[in-house]
Formats: C-alpha cells, sequence, structure tokens
C-alpha cells in the first residue's frame, strides 16, 4: 500500500488499523531543541479521543502516548521522532457480521475492488482510529509554528445540519471559547457559540435516538502566518492544505477565504484592497495588508499575512444501527445493520484532526521556506 507518507520537509509516516495493536507516526523534518513531552501531546489526543462526552463514541480509549525515539532530556534531537498509541478497547467480534457484506458509505467495496482483500474490523487502515497520531503529528507542529512565529492554529465547529454559528471575527475565537462554554462547563460540540453549540447538542441527541447520525462543518484558522509561505504551481499552500483535509475520513469539501460564496459575486465586490498597516512593517519594509479578507490568507497559493481561514464539510456517520440495503461480495441483496460504537455527529472530534492537518502543512511550507531562505543569503 503506496500513500501513508505527507509532507516535504516536515515529513510524517503513519502505520495502523483500528482494531490491529495500535498505530504508529514517524516524523521527519523535526527541528532540534523543540521541548516536547507525553503530557504536550495529551491535550489535542484528548480531545480526539472517543468516550469524551455523550454525543460521541463511547469506545474506551486511553490514546496515550509513546515517543518511541527522537526526544532527549525533553527536546527534540533532530533525528525521527517516532509515537505509538497503542489500541485497547478493540471489540472484533462487533463486526463478524459485515466481514462478507459492503456497508453502505464505507469503503468496503473500494478496498476489495483495489486490493482483493481488506480487515473489516472497523474499517481497518480507512479507520479514523489512524488519525490518533496525525494528531499527536499536529502537536509537534503547533510547536514548531509557535517557536518559529508565535503562529496558531484553531479550529472550531460552525455548523451540525441546518444550525450555523454566528461567528463574527474567525481569527478572534479562542481556545478556551471553543473548549469551554461560559458559565465554565465543558463545550462537548466545539462550537464558540454557545447558543447555537446548545441547539447542536439538541439535534445530534435527538438523531442519536433515532438510530441516525448528522453531518456538519468545521471552521480552521492559523494566525500569524507571515507572509510569502507557499509556492505559486503545483505546491501552492491552498491545494496541500486542501489535500490534508481531504485525506481525513469523512470530508466531502473543502474551501477557503468566501468559498463558495465567490459563485454569485462580482470582482469589484469580491477583491480585497491593499492599504498601509504602518504597525506591521515587514524585512525593513513598510507593512502592507488588506481590508478584508475574502481571499482567506492566500493569494496565488502564497501566504498575504492574514489569516487562513478555512472550511471542511463533514458527512454524517455512515455507520448505523438502523436497518439498510446492501449487497454481499457475492452481489446478492440483503441489508445491514451496523453493530459497534458510532459518533453520531463526527464535528466535536473531528476538530483536533483538522487542526493538527493544517498545523502540518503550514509548519512544512515554513520549513522549506527557510531552506529556501538560507540558500539565497548564500
Amino acid at each position: 500500500m503506496a500513500g501513508n507518507t505527507f509532507g516535504q520537509a516536515l515529513r510524517i509516516t503513519t502505520a495502523g488499523e483500528s482494531h490491529g495493536p495500535g498505530n504508529v507516526v514517524i516524523i521527519d523534518g523535526v527541528p532540534a531543541g523543540i521541548s516536547l513531552s507525553v503530557e504536550d501531546l495529551l491535550f489535542d489526543l484528548n480531545r480526539r479521543r472517543p468516550g469524551q462526552s455523550h454525543i460521541v463514541t463511547q469506545r474506551q480509549e486511553a490514546d496515550l502516548p509513546e515517543i518511541l525515539s527522537g526526544v532527549f532530556e525533553g527536546k527534540t534531537t533532530g533525528t525521527s521522532l517516532a509515537i505509538l498509541i497503542r489500541n485497547e478497547d478493540q471489540r472484533s467480534k462487533d463486526y463478524s457480521n459485515i466481514q462478507n457484506v459492503y456497508r453502505p458509505g464505507h469503503a468496503d467495496y473500494s478496498f476489495d475492488a483495489k486490493y482483493g482483500f481488506r480487515d473489516y474490523r472497523g474499517g481497518g487502515r480507512s479507520s479514523a482510529r489512524e488519525t490518533t497520531v496525525r494528531v499527536a503529528a499536529g502537536v509537534v507542529a503547533k510547536k514548531i509554528l509557535q517557536a518559529a512565529f508565535g503562529g496558531e492554529v484553531i479550529g472550531y465547529v460552525v455548523q451540525v445540519g441546518h444550525i450555523r454559528a454566528n461567528i463574527a471575527d474567525p481569527a478572534a475565537v479562542t481556545m478556551e471559547q471553543v473548549e469551554k462554554l461560559p458559565n465554565g462547563e465543558p463545550n462537548i460540540v466545539r462550537c464558540p457559540d454557545a447558543a447555537a453549540a446548545a441547539q447542536m447538542v439538541e439535534l445530534i441527541e435527538a438523531v442519536r435516538k433515532q438510530g441516525d447520525s448528522i453531518g456538519g462543518a468545521a471552521e480552521i484558522v492559523a494566525t500569524h502566518v507571515p507572509a510569502g509561505l507557499g509556492e505559486p504551481v503545483f505546491d501552492k499552500l491552498k491545494a496541500d492544505l486542501a489535500k490534508a483535509l481531504f485525506s481525513l475520513p469523512a470530508v466531502l469539501g473543502v474551501e477557503y477565504g468566501i468559498g463558495f460564496g465567490c459563485v454569485t459575486m462580482r470582482g469589484s465586490e469580491h477583491n480585497d484592497h491593499f492599504i498601509p498597516d504602518p504597525q506591521h512593517p515587514t524585512d525593513g519594509h513598510p507593512g502592507i495588508t488588506t481590508d478584508t479578507n475574502r481571499h482567506g490568507g492566500m493569494l496565488g497559493g502564497i501566504t498575504t499575512g492574514l489569516p487562513i481561514v478555512l472550511r471542511a464539510a463533514v458527512k454524517p456517520t455512515s455507520s448505523l444501527p438502523i436497518a439498510q440495503p446492501t449487497v454481499t461480495q457475492q452481489g446478492e441483496a440483503t441489508t445491514i445493520q451496523t453493530k459497534g460504537r458510532h459518533d453520531p455527529c463526527l464535528l466535536p472530534r473531528f476538530i483536533p484532526m483538522a487542526e493538527a492537518m493544517v498545523a502540518i502543512v503550514i509548519a512544512d511550507h515554513w520549513l522549506r521556506h527557510c531552506g529556501q531562505s538560507r540558500a539565497l543569503s548564500h
């Protein structure tokens, strides 16, 4: 199987399955001297962890990471960084009834068409369980961004079903707003609009009681990213970000800036006008910014210094306890009811996954940019 590696200057390679012993990531290109501990990894891993609230899957996984290499005395060494997360609560028997039946919305049929063989236990390699180690790699990438230019990546739920959040300024949303409600209770749906969050929870609970699931959208914002990251042709930053988000399970659409809102606009409405920005000079030159950010922080695939704003559409969970029509491997019509423990809405646990992939891409392009800059300076 090809395609297990992502990135160039910062490169991650993952291995593992949903119901195997565990998942592992090897991260190449991490600069030496970055502080990193198991405790650093736990915040985002706990945000992705199953069983964290009553509106997510009740599979119980501690998701405790083991740093196998690349760290000495609490700092990265510059060598390959390996992180392992073991699986602890597999219930493979829940999937014995689908061994020869194709689940609607899953990769069962396409895996058989490609390989002629598949691990049917929870989706095997295509399972979202693999994203545990992506989230761990994302923590490392976030640390690189923070150390390099104070960069920050924050994601949140902006829509569940028909319920949309009212977010006045995406770049002003804080992690505390995403993780906690104004009253201090956990924000289990991860929507910074408290009123919308309450409605989202009610909707998720309602569809779960019906044995169904619901989709939605996430917004991911990267702030303090300097201008000049990205390449102008095939390696546009927007192209790599789109690939990163589309590589996550269940993502059916990605947009940035004004996104599909541009289709009804005229150029005079869509263009962001350049203006002086004397408070943020760069390399001895007067600062430049734009009065609006419909371009989502990228022009020509290269960053402008404004916040990078992305959105990802996430489909409803495909695994359902209600009967659905399907076929067997032999093409015989049948029905299927998926056993096991599944999220009625993927969005709350999707957020740290999306943050991780966005951070990995930006850190990769930052390191590539630094390599080009050093080469030119000599």
